[in-house]
């Protein structure tokens, strides 16, 4: 099954920026905001108190869109990874943890999708189809909420 057809998800990627706390809410992970080290974005662990059985956090110092998508990779992991997380996967800056770089790089192509899902990016890139390459990476990470180095990726310019 495409877990982007997931029915406690699909609906949050019709709209952006994409509502990733709420999403994480739908799934049952509570999402905190943490003074986590400087080398760690994010991490997902084992929660006895939560619906799912995990909870989120994420580091508090970092920027609003790194936040953003730090999320959404670490609801990549409980999708795509549910089984292999045991105590818990922290996610450096690089987003390098312990499980296996395929997984880690699952896990990033995931997280793209959630933050920036191709059908609501082709849309949009239509409606600015006037725009340079600059302004359109500009109003798109804007509106999306992601850095334009990942919305300049995502568009391929």
């Amino acid at each position: 099954m495409n877990v982007l057809s997931d029915h406690r998800i699909e609906h949050f990627l019709k709209s952006a920026p994409v509502k990733l706390t709420a999403m994480a809410s739908e799934l049952g992970i509570p999402v905190f905001l943490s003074s986590l080290a400087p080398a760690i974005s994010g991490l997902i662990e084992p929660d006895e108190e939560s619906p799912s059985g995990f909870r989120i956090r994420l580091n508090r110092h970092e920027s609003k869109e790194r936040q953003r998508f730090t999320l959404a990779h670490e609801i990549a992991h409980f999708l795509l990874h549910r089984s292999l997380i045991g105590g818990g996967v922290v996610d450096d800056t690089m987003y390098r943890s312990a499980l296996s770089s395929r997984r880690e790089v699952e896990a990033n192509k995931l997280a793209a999708d959630l933050c920036m899902p191709q059908k609501l990016i082709r849309l949009e890139r239509s409606n600015r189809m006037h725009l340079s390459d600059d302004d359109l990476v500009n109003e798109m990470a804007a509106l999306f909420r992601v850095s334009k180095s990942a919305m300049r990726i995502r568009l391929g310019v």
